[in-house]
């Protein structure tokens, strides 16, 4: 019979209390942690995430100041280090761009809770249930509010939001534990009702039918996808270090990079949430940042189409894939046709979405040449103010058609992924994409998939590219926006299409 133990009742080495305030035990002895709230924040924050993050991104979550927020950050890694590190191997993982937490081993008391409901709450004895609802009765992460900034406080509420889904979970359980004489049970069951007061309209069955654990505010496949994905690094040949995720499982299927990609930050966004959610729910779907953006290096000397095929190849190479789909998106459709040509023997399907054949520098007039140049300059100079102004001239091209609140996502979300200097690079370089010559050597069933008033990338470059495919298909999709969210129609018509499409191939 499965007992869990949380925290401080655990005799392992490290073992990390989320539940109340943040506290930290080795051996079962608790350890002194570091005065400063942002420091203390940044380990609970890293410890719970489990992932690398970028140093640029923990100072804008903590030390958003002026002066110097990497040395802030340098010297909490110091105090933390004496904290966790254990004697023989390091905790605190970190290079000059990102920074983790070794968790391997490492006992927290809110994953194990998570573990121990998403294996079913039947197994566990009454007084393990009991004990579990008594520690999600704490506020996770107690007095560290206010220890960040804005962003820092979204992700504590979505944190407290996800341990109060499990209390109310366990709640459940036990309101209807058949152990529990009436008296004990009717305490929990008000206890859940004042937690879920929707509950109070039914009526608990001895035993009944799982319900869907609340998932931060996001709908649950979004949540939990977030929290399944698995990021991973790689190193291409010219010693770039690549993050890639996969989620799911089942028969694999690959993305390409696009344009401004994260892995993390890409679940919340109302552009690759639902959508990712969706194809993640039979497979094996895997996505990676490419060089110069995301979790991938930032600092690299080559930003060129060729380097972009070499990031996809590394990624695909490094997880051993045989036969998979491609998924290309906008300049990510030119790199996927690319692979395509060079590898027909690993591509079985080439899905290709907003995609281009020939960058801005082969197929505009020169008054668009100097225009776009104009854009690019400006971009170097002020991608990374305060400004939206110079992210907005690419927000309102790839969305015209959604609201003011997610233009205004978008804007800081492009802003987050890379520095100044690369969007300008990435520019020059998507300028430079020529496949025009490879079209003809795709061998691999193809769709086509591009929105009839795209203002970014008009819908006769895809028309072209299935005219060039041998035996591809194209599907028009009704929508103005060069990528779509998830509750416009043509979403729909665009995920039903990548569907049939696939079971039509079997692949």
């Amino acid at each position: 019979m499965r007992v869990q133990h949380y925290a401080e009742e655990s005799g392992e080495a490290l073992s990390i209390s989320l539940l109340g305030e943040l506290r930290v035990f080795r051996a079962g002895e608790e350890l002194p942690l570091p005065a400063s709230r942002k420091a203390r924040a940044l380990l609970a924050f890293l410890i719970a995430t489990g992932r690398p993050h970028r140093r640029e991104r923990l100072c804008e979550l903590f030390w958003d100041l002026p002066d110097d927020p990497r040395a802030a950050l340098r010297w909490s890694l110091t105090k933390l280090r004496k904290v966790i590190d254990d004697p023989d191997r390091p905790r605190i993982v970190a290079d000059r761009e990102r920074v983790a937490v070794d968790t391997e081993g490492l006992r927290l008391d809110i994953r194990a809770m998570r573990e121990d409901v998403a294996s079913g709450l039947d197994a566990l004895p009454l007084d393990a249930l009991e004990a579990m609802a008594r520690r999600l009765d704490e506020v996770l992460l107690d007095g560290l509010d206010g220890a960040g900034g804005e962003a820092f406080a979204d992700w504590l509420s979505a944190e407290r939001a996800d341990a109060e889904g499990l209390r109310i979970e366990v709640l459940r359980h036990l309101a209807s534990h058949p152990a529990n004489p009436p008296a004990i049970a009717e305490k929990w069951r008000r206890l859940w009702h004042a937690a879920n007061p929707s509950a109070a309209r039914e009526t608990p069955d001895p035993a009944p039918q799982r319900e869907t654990v609340p998932q931060s505010g996001q709908p649950p496949r979004i949540a939990s996808g977030l929290r399944a994905q698995k990021i991973g690094f790689c190193d291409v040949a010219d010693g770039t270090t690549i993050a890639y995720a996969t989620v799911g499982s089942g028969l694999p299927f690959l993305k390409a990079a696009n344009w401004l990609t994260h892995l993390e930050f890409d679940w919340t966004s109302p552009i690759w949430g639902e959508c990712f959610a969706d194809i993640a729910h039979e497979r094996s779907f895997i996505r990676y940042d490419e060089r110069g953006c995301g979790l991938s290096d930032w600092d690299t000397d080559d930003l060129s189409f060729d380097a972009f095929v070499e990031d996809l190849e590394a990624v695909a190479d490094r997880l051993e894939l045989e036969r998979f789909p491609l998924l290309g998106i906008s300049q990510g459709a030119a790199v996927s046709i690319e692979y395509a040509a060079r590898h027909p023997e690993r591509v079985s399907g080439l899905i290709l979405f907003g995609g281009y054949a020939a960058g801005w520098r082969h197929t505009t007039t020169d008054d668009e040449k100097a225009r776009r140049e104009a854009v690019r300059d400006l971009t170097r100079v002020g991608w990374g103010t305060d400004n939206p102004a110079y992210r907005h001239i690419f927000s309102q091209t790839f969305m015209p058609g959604v609201s003011p609140d997610e233009l205004a996502w978008f804007d800081e979300f492009q802003r987050l992924t890379t520095s100044p200097e690369n969007a300008a690079r990435f520019q020059d370089a998507f300028g430079d994409i020529d496949v025009r010559h490879r079209l003809g050597d795709v061998k691999a069933p193809t769709l086509v998939l591009h929105s009839t008033g795209d203002q970014r990338i008009p819908v006769s470059d895809g028309r072209y590219i299935a005219r060039a495919i041998p035996g591809a298909q194209f599907v028009p999709l009704d929508s103005r926006n060069h990528v779509l969210v998830g509750y416009e129609p043509a979403w729909q018509t665009c995920m039903e299409a990548i569907r049939e499409f696939l079971k039509e191939h079997d692949i």
